[in-house]
């Protein structure tokens, strides 16, 4: 195969991957923009209504079947943050299936520097915050935000070659997956049991439905909303219902593309054959094609596909900007418990930057050291410090955590002025030390 047939190949085969990349970085954009503002209204004249409004209670019930009444940051934190963590979990099903991550070999690496990223950073913090207030926040620097991480990689433009973006974007994934677990394991409590089970057994009844054939989108999602409030309800954050949900969503097609492709040609033949008119009106025929055409085209994707696509938008440009603009705002200019900068804050910004650093490039560099995986060709180590710089911006994923890890609002404000600095300084020196090691060339390597 000649070199120009290799990068053909190669384009074709990382399209959908730079489609998801582009929509994860601009959502990164639309994040700063949202937290930007969020830290202005804290801090200004209207710091009163931005309290009042994310502090309005609203209230849902349904006679005595269904009750939920919570203030609109709750609203945000507990209803919108599970629909992110379902389409993630639909993205890593979607890998583990025909993905980045579908080998071993492939997936390795990232899911060393995750637990790297985990570890150390947590680690750091534990010493460094050893019988002070605000240990219960350990599992704050075990965070990356994937939106916000691949946004600063975006500045880059065209010189980042698509394997540090499957690093990055596999490696945040997994990050994703262990910051669910530590908040299944350790935040949360008074747990329910009659009404976790409750909501265990209908996610196995999804997972048989989905072995059965059942493909039926309105079934998994309103049995899924169902799931969503027996686990809020039971103490455990559903979250973890999110996620779990998105792993019995049938990832099959109904047809096969030869099959797909046969039967739209043929339909397509009762518009033209050889010669086209363009007539004002179609003819029956041609109205029975296109109902045909709609009827495979719908078949030809399988219900985690379709889910993915039309969800993933609504996350990048409403759920997460929102949760942004809900818990952004940090104040600055309160009393001197809320202004000033503690241990606590100091303790998360180091474990964030530079530990994160420590974690995913040391765990890496030591695996490929032993001779478990390999660079590609086109990579250095100083690439890898870059991305291990920009695992170190946690901030969206680590502020959920914190609200779950603290009840005090004071120790909450130093906790997310310290994921703020730490996500800042990552951030910027990630941007910097890529932005002068990585070459055009680089991208033109195909291994």
């Amino acid at each position: 195969m000649t070199r120009r047939n290799r990068l053909q190949v190669f384009n074709l085969l990382s399209d959908p991957f730079q489609r998801f990349f582009q929509k994860e970085a601009s959502g990164g954009i639309i994040l700063i923009i949202a937290t930007a503002l969020a830290l202005f209204w804290a801090n200004s004249p209207w710091s009163g209504l931005y309290q009042k409004i994310i502090n309005y209670k609203l209230t849902f019930q349904l006679g005595e079947l269904f009750l939920i009444s919570k203030s609109l940051l709750l609203w945000v934190n507990d209803g919108l943050i599970p629909i992110f963590f379902f389409v993630v979990g639909l993205e890593i099903k979607r890998e583990i299936l025909t993905g980045e991550l579908s080998e071993i070999k492939q997936a390795s690496l990232p899911v060393i520097a995750a637990l790297g990223g985990m570890i150390v950073p947590a680690g750091i913090f534990i010493c460094l915050n050893y019988g002070k207030p605000g240990m219960e926040g350990w599992g704050i620097p075990m965070a990356t935000d994937i939106a916000f991480s691949l946004g600063v990689l975006s500045l880059l433009g065209k010189r980042v070659p698509l394997n540090l973006k499957v690093f990055l974007t596999a490696f945040a994934i997994f990050n994703d997956i262990g910051a669910v677990i530590v908040i299944a394991l350790f935040y949360s409590s008074g747990i329910y049991w009659s009404l976790l089970l409750a909501g265990s057994g209908l996610l196995l009844m999804l997972f048989v439905a989905n072995l059965i054939g059942i493909r039926s989108i309105p079934f998994y999602i309103i049995t899924g909303f169902i799931i969503w409030y027996l686990f809020l309800k039971s103490g455990i954050h559903p979250t973890i219902a999110g996620i779990l949900l998105a792993f019995t969503i049938p990832a099959n097609r109904k047809i096969r593309i030869p099959i797909f492709v046969k039967s739209l040609n043929k339909n397509l033949d009762e518009f033209c054959t050889t010669d086209c008119d363009d007539e004002l009106l179609l003819n029956r025929k041609q109205l029975t094609a296109i109902d045909n055409m709609e009827y495979y085209i719908e078949k030809v994707q399988s219900p985690l596909q379709r889910l993915e696509n039309s969800l993933h938008g609504f996350v990048t440009w409403f759920v997460m900007p929102a949760f942004a603009l809900a818990n952004a705002g940090i104040v600055f200019v309160g009393g001197p418990e809320m202004s000033g900068i503690d241990s606590l804050t100091i303790d998360i910004a180091l474990s964030l930057f530079p530990g994160k650093l420590i974690g995913v490039f040391g765990f890496t560099y030591l695996f490929v050291k032993l001779g478990f995986s390999k660079l590609p060709a086109n990579l250095r180590w100083v690439h890898y410090i870059g991305v291990g710089f920009l695992g170190g911006v946690g901030f969206t994923m680590s502020i959920f955590i914190s609200t779950l890890a603290f009840n005090d609002v004071i120790l909450t404000n130093h906790a997310k002025m310290g994921i703020l600095f730490g996500s800042i300084l990552s951030g910027i020196c990630g941007y910097i030390l890529l932005r002068f090691t990585l070459k055009e060339k680089d991208i033109n390597s195909v291994t």
